[in-house]
């Protein structure tokens, strides 16, 4: 299985990875794929140019690439403390009583926790630029859309791809109007922020759109060899997976966390703006249920939502519960019942994904 992404962006498979972890993006990378880190984790560049010197050196030379939040609306700017003046007390006081009903304990530190929360504005996410201009980094992609005109000629200065993740066949011909290289079709099932068009769908409307100029890759309820085949046979020429590395071993994740994503089914997710005040996919449960409920207020525009709800995150996430825990995710999930290897599970996507197109190739 290869494909002219495969040249373009020097790996042997045309499967590109996503993932906040940096043991796993490696992993992909030195598994024959493309590892992109995701960056809205980081406050702090400091902290970003070290994880990303220890992929240079931990991918062995192979390349791997960044994803990046650029908010294209206000508020995106300011001091968190000037943000927080935004956030109206009755939210926060529906946030405290939900965590105190669903018997969430606070942080075992005196500290609020607030672990990315700067990455979701705009002047960060520029650093977030300049620090991965500084390594060896074969792709940028964001997360919403193109990334401003001066950072994708700047990307491009540096023999960077530019991708962008788009939810409809307009979105699509725009990002490419904006100079991007790749575009990602990321259909309703995936996890994360996410449009409303299943991938079946999706794919082929954005290849017919933009695929003739620019390559697509296909995301969004990919998770296995025959998925990928089916991404390649929709004129995809590579696919973005992100919730399949979660069940990796070198994801490292809280044993109520990893709980949580092994028992879920492919029905136990829900598409929310409750995370960053954007919609995106995550596990249902009775955190984001709450927030279903007559009494809730509504969701506030990025990045508020995310100040909103970072401490209550990192508290359900302490807490141990299975059955609260916030974490992204698409209709995957319900694949992911074993902790594998990142190398094993890429090695099987490869595998059923030869087999299936040399089962194919027979009917013809």
């Amino acid at each position: 299985m290869r494909t002219d992404l495969c040249d373009r962006l020097g790996i042997e498979h045309p499967i590109v990875g996503f993932s906040p972890s940096e043991q796993v993006v490696a992993a992909i990378s030195r598994a024959g794929g493309l590892g992109v880190l995701g960056c809205v984790r980081f406050n702090d560049a400091d902290e970003l140019d070290a994880v990303l010197s220890w992929l240079d050196r931990e991918t062995g030379g192979r390349p791997y690439g960044v994803d990046v939040v650029m908010p294209s609306h206000v508020p995106t700017e300011g001091a968190p403390a000037d943000l927080d003046r935004l956030i109206p007390p009755g939210h926060r006081d529906f946030v405290e009583r939900t965590l105190l009903r669903l018997g969430v304990p606070p942080l075992a530190t005196d500290e609020s926790r607030r672990d990315g929360v700067l990455g979701w504005l705009h002047s960060v996410a520029r650093a977030h630029v300049e620090v991965a201009l500084t390594h060896p980094v074969r792709l940028i992609a964001n997360a919403l859309g193109p990334p401003p005109p001066d950072v994708i000629d700047q990307a491009h200065r540096h023999g960077l791809v530019v991708a962008a993740l788009a939810g409809r066949a307009d979105h699509a011909r725009s990002h490419v109007a904006s100079g991007v290289d790749l575009v990602v079709a990321q259909g309703y099932e995936a996890g994360g922020h996410t449009g409303e068009i299943g991938s079946m769908v999706l794919v082929p409307e954005v290849v017919d759109a933009v695929g003739a100029e620019t390559p697509v890759l296909a995301a969004g309820g990919i998770g296995s060899g025959r998925q990928i085949a089916a991404a390649l046979a929709l004129g995809a020429r590579g696919v973005w997976m992100g919730s399949v590395w979660l069940g990796t071993e070198e994801y490292q994740s809280g044993p109520a966390l990893r709980e949580a994503l092994l028992r879920a089914g492919s029905s136990d997710t829900v598409r929310s703006r409750i995370y960053s005040g954007k919609p995106a996919r995550l596990l249902r449960n009775r955190w984001t249920d709450a927030w279903t409920e007559p009494e809730a207020p509504p969701t506030l525009p990025m990045p508020l939502q995310n100040l909103l709800v970072s401490e209550a995150h990192a508290r359900l996430m302490e807490s141990g519960d299975p059955s609260v825990v916030p974490m992204p995710v698409g209709q995957i999930v319900g694949r992911m019942n074993e902790v594998r290897p990142v190398a094993e599970v890429l090695a099987q996507l490869v595998a059923e994904a030869d087999e299936t197109l040399a089962r194919l190739a027979k009917l013809t």
